[in-house]
């Protein structure tokens, strides 16, 4: 699993703000965390427990309460805040950056950015950049779909049929996110997937060689990235296995990247049609979701079965 990385330069070119400070050195540093310090503690002088990775914003707040701070205090919190584990300094709402603030960045050669949006909304827009760009990342062998607007990853061994049973959904109108390699990143609870740029949209056929999914199906037929909401394990039928035939057995789960993503295993047999079978599963899923659990319907059938056969009080 990989820890990403962000730099200043790029957070400086994807939102477009404006550099006040620093030159291209300065843009190299590195940022690893996601959540932002608006540093009120740090302006009055407490500089204990302060989140010196955090990137830095100055609203509105700070801006007035500089006005109520002398030079020496404010040289103070600066020099602080401007230490070599600050990655950079945001100022939103383009306000002027205090004077001190300016020298001293510029005498550590330190990165001092400007926005135009509000306070809350720079924060918001930041931390969601930085969510996805920061979240962990790890690379799996299988094949990613959106059915029915859940994301389903099908794993199994090399030469099972997976792009195979890929390629039946997508003519049922599922859409294609990823073949053979899935990179897949844990952003909060939840795991997002998404090809690697050299094989977006692509999906290998034995037999057939390489195919262009959009070209051949129509560019709604791809995704850039999906949830994965479910993993199918593609298995080799095994006639001695004990598979699940009613579905009332404990949902099972699959570990990726420390998040729990239910789990069907499907054996797989000649003449079984694998495409019908996984859309009835996911189907099937979408539907309990929905409050209709067909094996529970089937369990109360057997039980009102039982009891039409056995009265109430009379001896079994």
């Amino acid at each position: 699993m990989n820890q990403n990385k962000v730099c200043v330069k790029e957070l400086l070119e994807f939102f477009n703000f404006e550099q006040l400070c620093g030159d291209d050195k300065a843009l190299k540093r590195i940022i690893d965390i996601a959540e932002t310090n608006r540093p009120g503690l740090e302006l009055a002088g407490f500089f204990s427990y302060s989140q010196k990775r955090r990137i830095v914003v100055f609203g509105d707040k700070e801006i007035e309460y500089l006005k109520t701070m002398n030079d020496s205090a404010q040289t103070k919190s600066f020099d602080f805040l401007t230490s070599d584990e600050t990655p950079v300094i945001i100022i939103s709402k383009r306000h002027e950056c205090p004077p001190i603030l300016l020298q001293i960045a510029a005498e550590k050669n330190f990165p001092i950015l400007r926005s135009v949006q509000q306070t809350s909304r720079l924060i918001t827009n930041v931390i969601t950049y930085l969510d996805e760009h920061l979240a962990k990342s790890d690379c799996f062998h299988g094949v990613l779909l959106n059915m029915y607007g859940k994301g389903v990853l099908i794993r199994g061994e090399s030469g099972i049929g997976k792009s195979e049973v890929a390629l039946e959904l997508i003519h049922h109108g599922h859409q294609l996110v990823a073949d053979d390699r899935v990179d897949c990143y844990q952003i909060h609870n939840t795991v997002v997937g998404m090809p690697p740029q050299i094989l977006e949209g692509l999906l290998e056929i034995r037999g057939v060689g390489i195919i262009d999914v959009a070209r051949m199906y129509g560019a709604n037929t791809t995704l850039s990235k999906s949830r994965v909401d479910v993993v199918v394990e593609l298995t080799p039928w095994d006639k001695n296995a004990n598979y699940d035939r009613v579905g009332i057995e404990d949902t099972k789960y699959e570990n990726i990247m420390d998040v729990q993503i239910p789990k069907i295993i499907l054996p797989v047999r000649e003449g079984r049609s694998m495409g019908i079978v996984i859309e009835s599963a996911v189907t099937n899923i979408v539907l309990k979701e929905n409050g209709f659990d067909s094996a529970k319907e089937f369990e109360s059938r057997v039980l009102q079965f039982i009891d039409t056969q056995n009265p109430e009080g009379e001896e079994a």
